[in-house]
């Protein structure tokens, strides 16, 4: 997998992620749109962010418009993004409440955030076979996960995204907030509600049943 280096900038400097890929068209179209209409938006595939030697992979859906597409990091600069750095920073995973910009200094401790799908999708919504095209990615990012790792999925496409990345059957590993799997490697991934607007505005997600899946993952880790 290429490199998606850009000069001296490590926030691209991973070997399972291409700043330059292109592979989906529909995406890489309308990206190049995107970026005309916004030039101050990152509007390229958007880097994992985090940890090197991570032991929990939060895995999302896709960059969102105005939040990843906008500033370059996962979950930052929109909705989804409050709950779940409040919550990592409640369970000693990152070092400040908000992630406000890619160059505010905020670290993550032991984790990283990804995405199923690297590039924003029109209507926030990638068709199966970007999802696809996109899974080499995160396939090579868990195997360079250590055994023991948690990867926390959030919402039903990573889930399946995960399963993928492992050449699993989806019908053994059916999706539910709360539910554990065992994954080769000796890995386990938590499910999660997707921390969206939609999911906690309609009490689908509370704060306390995102913040019980963090206590879960420390626990799994080894670090209750």
């Amino acid at each position: 997998m290429s490199v998606g280096g850009r000069g001296a900038d490590t926030r691209y400097d991973w070997p399972y992620f291409d700043l330059r890929c292109r592979r989906c068209e529909r995406l890489a179209t309308f990206l190049d749109e995107v970026g005309k209409r916004h030039p101050d938006y990152h509007a390229r595939p958007v880097p994992p962010f985090g940890a090197r030697d991570a032991r929990l992979l939060v895995v999302g859906l896709a960059p969102g418009m105005h939040g990843a597409n906008a500033t370059g990091r996962p979950f930052t600069g929109d909705f989804a993004g409050i709950l779940l750095y409040r919550t990592l920073y409640a369970t000693g995973f990152a070092s400040a409440p908000a992630s406000r910009h890619a160059d505010d200094g905020l670290q993550l401790f032991g984790c990283r955030i990804t995405n199923a799908v690297k590039c924003l999708p029109p209507q926030n919504k990638p068709v199966g076979a970007e999802i696809n095209a996109c899974n080499e990615y995160l396939a090579d990012e868990i195997a360079s996960l250590a055994p023991g790792a948690v990867i926390l999925a959030l919402g039903g496409i990573a889930h399946r995204a995960v399963v993928r990345a492992h050449g699993l059957r989806q019908k053994d590993f059916v999706f539910g907030h709360g539910r554990e799997h065992v994954l080769p490697g000796a890995k386990t991934m938590l499910d999660s509600y997707h921390c969206s607007r939609y999911n906690t505005q309609t009490r689908r997600l509370t704060d306390a049943m995102f913040a019980a899946v963090f206590a879960r993952a420390r626990e799994l880790l080894g670090d209750d």
